[in-house]
């Protein structure tokens, strides 16, 4: 007997759970996991990787089990590569060939040597008398709680390649969304950075130059003000420009570190979901991902407490995710999913409307596909708002900035050429 850490999602409850189990393999231990009721999400030998790695949600287990592939190497495989892979699997299995030779087929034509080892030891898994999904819970890093509850719901129901189409599309509209977001955020970086590097090198190089000139000129006569401050800050950048890096790195270091924590990334998720025109478009992508989440998984058979439970890591902010635990446990005591939703304040009330209708008509995931939709164009619209703002925000900033400096150390050659004259 060997002894397996499992973590799990009960069926009845929605709660995620974590234990120990004894069983003569991890396909039996699997079974025994579902004969309780709990649908596993993660199920690895307790002496191979440790119990505290083990019973870890997910995401952040150790290294996968089998097939030599560590949790590090999975993260070679990018979203695209798997967004792929679930296209072309789905197109195979929907055309009637046997999952095990479509994923022998696709590990052929892999290129990318970390992929190509996964898919295999998919393929070897199922041979072996398991499923795919749990073979995809060998690894992690890769497939996420969201993809193996989905396949694990399809091969209970026997349409694994139905599920996989739904699976792909989602993939492909969520990746759209996350681009689009990327896209408005590209240019102000950019505008930034640029800014930063003219900014540092004027301070650097031309200011002190200018310096020199002005000392040797003008003899130690009083200098504007604004020039004064220019030449200021630039013996500061020059004399001190360890410490405004070490300062940088750490305000960056604080920053990360209070995001990851809960009482510090609730707050920057508040504050940020307050930001004008930012925190809009934050919202509507948020709500967008959760509605084509718990659609998607609805459809594909997945029971409703599980789906909020993995659609909640979808809204991708504590705020709304927090709505949704509230959600999942006024469900689980009977209630609707449109009441808590609209009681919470934080989604748009349209949205709580559109659950509620499509809870009265039967037709809930139909409906909240169609709220993805109409988000999905709101965030078009909100990306290219928020860019018509940015690109002339950034350009006037970045042409002030320049524009001052330029002037500080003119006002003294005005000067010079008076006295010249």
């Amino acid at each position: 007997m060997t002894t397996f850490a499992y973590t799990a999602i009960d069926a009845a409850t929605g709660r995620e759970t974590a234990g120990k189990l004894e069983s003569p393999g991890e396909e039996s231990a699997v079974a025994e996991l579902r004969s309780r009721g709990l649908c596993p999400t993660g199920v690895v030998s307790a002496e191979s990787s440790g119990v505290a790695a083990a019973a870890a949600p997910p995401a952040k287990a150790g290294p996968a089990s089998t097939g030599g592939w560590s949790r590090r190497r999975g993260r070679s495989v990018g979203k695209k590569e798997r967004m792929i892979f679930t296209r072309q699997l789905a197109a195979l299995t929907g055309a009637g060939m046997p999952l095990v030779r479509a994923l022998d087929l696709l590990a052929r034509q892999e290129q990318n040597p970390a992929w190509r080892g996964i898919i295999a030891s998919l393929a070897d898994g199922i041979r072996s008398g398991g499923t795919l999904g749990q073979g995809m819970m060998r690894h992690p890093g890769v497939f996420d709680r969201l993809y193996v509850g989905m396949v694990t719901a399809g091969e209970s129901g026997g349409r694994i390649d139905i599920v996989l189409e739904r699976l792909a599309r989602h993939l492909e509209k969520s990746g759209r969304i996350e681009a689009r977001v990327r896209e408005a955020m590209t240019y102000p970086l950019v505008i930034m950075a640029v800014a930063v590097a003219i900014v540092a090198a004027l301070m650097t190089f031309v200011v002190p130059r200018f310096e020199k000139i002005f000392l040797s000129v003008l003899k130690g006569a009083p200098l504007p003000a604004l020039t004064s401050g220019v030449l200021g800050a630039s013996r500061f950048v020059q004399n001190h420009w360890l410490v405004i890096l070490g300062a940088a790195v750490v305000v960056w270091a604080g920053a990360r570190r209070v995001g990851k924590s809960d009482a510090g990334g609730r707050a920057i998720d508040r504050i940020v979901l307050r930001l004008p025109v930012a925190g809009d478009l934050v919202l509507k992508t948020a709500v967008a991902r959760f509605s084509r989440t718990l659609s998607t998984m609805l459809t594909s058979g997945v029971p409703m407490l599980q789906a909020l439970h993995l659609a909640r890591d979808a809204c991708g902010n504590r705020v709304l995710s927090e709505t949704v635990d509230e959600v999942r446990r006024r469900v689980r005591e009977g209630e609707s999913v449109a009441q808590p939703l609209a009681a919470g304040g934080v989604f748009p009330v349209v949205v709580a409307g559109m659950v509620e209708v499509g809870e009265e008509t039967g037709s809930l995931p139909a409906m909240l596909g169609h709220v993805a939709d109409m988000y999905d164009e709101e965030v078009d619209h909100a990306v290219a708002s928020l860019t018509s703002l940015l690109e002339p925000a950034m350009i006037v900033l970045m042409a002030a900035i320049v524009g001052t400096i330029v002037i500080a150390l003119f006002l003294p050659i005005i000067r010079i050429i008076q006295l010249m004259t």
